[in-house]
């Protein structure tokens, strides 16, 4: 069956394919589906923000569509950079933002640095049915980027004594936020079909 990820972030389109195409889905980014798909993310929650692209893109494609949001909330920085993960400090790229990240944590303890990496998924079926699934991660913010894998914040975010980016992607895949919504929302089209 052929889904279409409202999204043309390579990372997000490999870990998708490696999570979904071995369940029978013929994964394709919106830009192989012919799709543009230009969403203002004007929501205050991950939640809001994948429901607006996934709607946009099924409005658009009328096929099986799936969205998410995700980002990484710092407890020191009051979930910050939460839904603006993306375009955190108004920087460019992820080398820049976990500077810029690392920077405002400059003088937190370690023990002060608790995070978690957010995921929510909105899938929207062939008939237009909705399922909407959050998946998260604990960890905490390392004091410098360590790792070569991964993109986004992998670097800096510790995970049972490793960065995201020092894990190969079938581990990382089997305990990462995404990878916990995607259960969930398994889980969800399991029952769904049954």
């Amino acid at each position: 069956m052929k889904l279409v990820i409202a999204s043309n972030n390579k990372g997000k389109i490999r870990e998708y394919r490696e999570l979904l195409e071995p369940l029978g889905y013929e994964v394709m980014s919106q830009s192989e589906a012919g799709l543009t798909l230009e969403v203002e993310e004007t929501g205050t929650t991950f939640a809001e923000n994948s429901a607006l692209k996934a709607r946009a893109a099924y409005a658009q494609l009328n096929c099986a569509v799936l969205a998410d949001d995700s980002g990484l909330m710092v407890d020191a920085l009051d979930g910050a950079p939460g839904v603006y993960s993306a375009r955190y400090g108004g920087l460019d790229t992820d080398e820049e933002r976990c500077a810029y990240l690392l920077k405002n944590l400059e003088n937190v303890p370690d023990d002060k640095r608790g995070a978690r990496f957010v995921c929510t998924i909105h899938f929207i079926d062939t008939d237009g049915s909705e399922i909407a699934v959050e998946g998260k991660v604990c960890g905490s913010i390392n004091c410098e980027p360590v790792g070569e894998n991964g993109f986004g914040y992998d670097p800096v975010f510790m995970y049972e004594g490793r960065s995201f980016a020092e894990i190969p992607a079938e581990e990382k895949n089997a305990v990462s936020h995404r990878g916990d919504a995607l259960k969930k929302l398994v889980n969800e089209l399991k029952m769904k079909k049954a």
